[in-house]
């Protein structure tokens, strides 16, 4: 009579504990749902974070992937998930009030954090630890982030473009961003400098590095790599868009010819990318 009890207690709780999370996920939904319903918008109209439809998806298959882990886990839900739960509330709070658009999308996931160790306990929490904050990729960068690092890009890229063109016998000057060619101009815009680019790769440099790499060392250098995989990646875009304008006019540089040039620079980028993951995992080095 035991055994049979037991695995239906265990069964009850499982069930009792599904159900209060779900509760819990849509009070947390209808609460956040303003914030959230702006985060979607910026997704749709901001191209430097359209990735961000996918973010969540990738997130729920991180949580699958945990699936036969979580079944064995043991939940004992703990107090020391209400002050998380408050902290997340507190910054809401400070975010609505201060009309501070990131600190308001970044809430969510205290409050996510909060609201699972209240009812779960530590051990679930740590499985679930980082498909949460994995979510963060989601949320757009403050602009004045955004604009710090998006200009000292835009130098970068304009500087040592205009070093490569002349490498290549291309008569050019620079002035700040802005690159004259003998029969047109190249302005380095926000768009040109990089960071969508960088933005992107390091979204699939996380979750590469979480599924490829067994090392917390090795996921690190991965996942660092993608900064200057990024910026050289940039920087041949720019080379080569300068190199088809000077002999090809400067139609090269707008519309589709542009647009598909990013993405095959992306492309090149991730493959460089999948290459440093290679070498890391065959790098017999462990600690």
């Amino acid at each position: 009579m035991r055994n049979m009890t037991r695995p239906s207690q265990s069964a009850t709780s499982t069930k009792r504990l599904v159900w209060e999370l779900a509760a819990t996920g849509v009070l947390i939904l209808v609460l956040y749902y303003p914030t959230l319903k702006a985060l979607v918008s910026d997704w749709n109209t901001d191209p430097n974070y359209s990735h961000g439809f996918f973010v969540p998806f990738i997130s729920g298959y991180l949580v699958w992937e945990k699936r036969v882990e979580l079944k064995k886990a043991n939940a004992s839900p703990s107090l020391w998930g209400l002050p998380i739960l408050l902290t997340g509330l507190f910054v809401l709070i400070a975010g609505t009030i201060g009309s501070e658009l990131f600190t308001k999308r970044f809430s969510f996931l205290i409050v996510l954090v909060g609201a699972l160790f209240l009812l779960s306990g530590k051990e679930i929490t740590r499985l679930l630890l980082f498909p949460i904050f994995f979510l963060a990729l989601m949320i757009p960068i403050p602009y004045i982030l955004y604009d710090a690092i998006a200009f000292p890009l835009k130098l970068l890229a304009s500087k040592v473009a205009c070093w490569c063109l002349l490498l290549f016998g291309i008569p050019v000057f620079r002035e700040g961003n802005i690159i004259h060619l003998a029969s047109t101009t190249l302005e380095i815009v926000d768009a040109c400098s990089g960071i969508r680019s960088l933005v992107s790769l390091i979204t699939l440099g996380v979750i590469f590095a979480h599924l490829s790499q067994n090392r917390l060392w090795k996921k690190i250098v991965l996942i660092l790599s993608t900064i200057p995989i990024a910026v050289i990646a940039n920087i041949f875009r720019v080379t080569g868009t300068g190199i088809l304008a000077h002999y090809f006019g400067p139609e090269v540089a707008t519309g589709f010819l542009h647009t598909f040039s990013g993405w095959l620079i992306f492309i090149v980028a991730f493959a460089l990318l999948f290459a440093v993951g290679i070498i890391l995992r065959k790098t017999a080095y462990r600690s």
